[in-house]
């Protein structure tokens, strides 16, 4: 494939973002790049609720500080399921390290997002670490943490 784009393994997403500007930029972003956003939602008993309902979920963008919990509880339950984990949070939490394949500090632009996703599934496909992440994205080597 010289000119186009690789085959994503990420197209099914789940916002949990407690910021509705924040969650509605992100909705309009990612359904713009041709992703599917399954939900968006600002609880983590409702994101929960939607992995129990077996949505086939590829990705989680989820912030840490949530009304009714903490986006490492809901990274933590995604993991145990095999869903993958950004945290897009404004203080990126090193104990959630084990259960997310990135962090993506707040504030960021739509294009960080994408590259975020984007380095994540090259990870998840075994593709060599990029030579420049998005500014902004830390991504977690989960082999070396567990």
């Amino acid at each position: 494939m010289v000119f186009g784009r690789r085959k994503r393994t990420i197209t099914r997403l789940l916002i949990c973002e407690d910021e509705p500007l924040i969650a509605f930029d992100n909705e309009h972003t990612l359904t713009e790049e041709g992703f599917e956003v399954v939900a968006t939602v600002d609880r983590v008993s409702d994101a929960l609720a939607v992995l129990n309902a077996n949505a086939d979920v590829h990705l989680i963008l989820a912030d840490v500080a949530l009304a009714d919990g903490s986006g490492i509880d809901l990274a933590r339950h995604a993991h145990a399921r095999g869903v993958a984990v950004i945290f897009c949070t404004g203080d990126c939490p090193a104990d959630g390290k084990a259960f997310a394949r990135g962090c993506l500090a707040k504030p960021y632009s739509p294009a960080d997002l994408i590259g975020a996703i984007a380095a994540v599934d090259n990870h998840m496909q075994g593709r060599a670490r990029p030579r420049r992440l998005p500014r902004g994205f830390s991504l977690f080597d989960q082999e070396a943490v567990a």
